[in-house]
């Protein structure tokens, strides 16, 4: 099956709103094996909305439409859809009741344009809208398959993932399963791991392998095809291995994992206590920490040293230490790291400092990074040099630094989970 996905809204040719729900769908329907050609945007015009949908239907099995199902006058994808296709709208009653419901419980009267976002197109399949008022619509015609979703991410997502999703697996599947498993990797490039798995990524059939980069990293995403689940496990297993076995030294973690969550699960395992002491970071290395449950029995707090005199005052570094060595420097970011240990009396301390650019920072050049761990009476220092954007910088120091500090609590003996 091959998808085209039509958002509809002139806010998104305006550029005042991203397309995010093209992305979200995109990356649901890879999970499922289908392929997306084309993403179309197209504004609130039914003429040109006509022409995007018999362009669509010319090259795609799979039609996805998100935006236009609301009140007003410019949400006009459903109407556009039932004339081109030769359908009645049709009301549908338990929609409408829940938008009564909906106003009769904020004591607000519903005016006759609300009663619009009720109607459905004739003999299509409701999908319910738990987190919003329009409801969204499956059809099948004439070989091709529209699925009708709202614009706003937080009703169309999951609308997608608990409505559509499921029928499309069905539909795909004759009744089978459809599972993926994300593989994830850091410390090695896009393409380098791409070059690595290359025969894998040619000879793949069922299941497949797809590679996505973001900030840095890298993730493969398996998708096998069964009968049942435990078929589709096993195939899943069984490819996973073969790529392990080519670049396993780079994998540390699976589908919703992150390298802070990683770290946090060692760090409580190993029920050790983590501060740190943040300069270019300003607190997000903390702020990634935070974000796990549970993580307040390992993180024991930090400080943010942005200028010398807060690393004097807030930490005691020396002054003859910044004069000679400079603040970018490893001897700096090591003294960082034991010294907000010692101020928190915990076991590890981390201390981040460098040049996040645009522009030279204390005679470095920009991406010049240098991380500082202290760990019981050891203390290891390692320098970046980084180029992109300034907060890029900031998000990859951090993950270098989660990534480098559980390769140093291995090298110590500690436990992985």
């Amino acid at each position: 099956m091959n998808a085209e996905i039509i958002a509809v809204g002139s806010e998104l040719l305006l550029g005042q709103i991203a397309n995010t729900n093209a992305k979200f769908i995109s990356t649901q329907l890879s999970e499922l094996g289908i392929n997306v050609f084309y993403h179309t945007v197209v504004g609130d015009n039914a003429a040109r909305l006509k022409s995007a949908i018999e362009i669509a239907e010319s090259r795609a099995d799979l039609i996805i439409f998100s935006g236009g199902l609301g009140p007003t006058k410019d949400d006009l994808t459903k109407e556009t859809i039932a004339a081109h296709l030769g359908l009645p709208l049709v009301m549908d009653d338990v929609a409408l009741s829940f938008i009564e419901e909906f106003f009769a419980a904020r004591g607000r009267g519903m005016t006759e344009n609300n009663r619009k976002q009720a109607l459905i197109l004739e003999g299509s399949e409701v999908l319910a809208n738990h987190h919003g008022m329009a409801p969204g619509m499956l059809l099948e015609k004439n070989g091709n398959t529209y699925i009708l979703l709202p614009g706003p991410p937080k009703e169309l997502e999951p609308m997608f993932q608990f409505e559509a999703k499921p029928i499309l697996a069905a539909l795909l599947n004759d009744g089978g399963v459809i599972q993926s498993h994300v593989l994830r990797f850091y410390g090695i490039g896009e393409a380098e791991l791409e070059d690595r798995v290359q025969d894998i990524l040619d000879s793949q059939t069922n299941p497949t392998v797809a590679p996505l980069a973001s900030d840095g990293e890298v993730t493969l995403r398996i998708t096998a095809r069964a009968q049942n689940p435990e078929e589709a496990w096993t195939l899943i297993k069984e490819k996973e291995a073969e790529i392990l076995a080519i670049v396993g030294e780079y994998h540390y973690g699976y589908n919703d994992d992150s390298l802070a969550s990683k770290l946090v699960e060692m760090l409580m395992h190993n029920n050790l206590t983590i501060s740190a002491a943040e300069s270019l970071t300003a607190g997000l290395f903390q702020s990634e920490l935070a974000e796990i449950p549970g993580v307040g029995c390992s993180l024991v707090g930090g400080v943010v040293t942005y200028t010398p005199e807060a690393k004097m005052s807030q930490l005691g570094i020396e002054k003859s230490l910044l004069d000679k060595c400079g603040i970018v420097s490893s001897e700096c970011a090591g003294s960082m790291a034991g010294k907000v240990r010692e101020k928190f009396g915990t076991d590890i301390g981390v201390g981040l400092t460098g040049a996040a650019g645009p522009d030279p920072h204390d005679g470095q050049a920009p991406g010049t990074i240098w991380l500082g761990f202290s760990i019981g009476d050891s203390e290891h220092t390692h320098k970046l040099q980084l180029q992109g954007m300034r907060n890029t910088n900031r998000i990859r120091t951090v993950k270098f630094a989660c990534s480098y500090l559980m390769r140093l609590l291995v090298e110590k003996g500690y436990e992985k989970i």
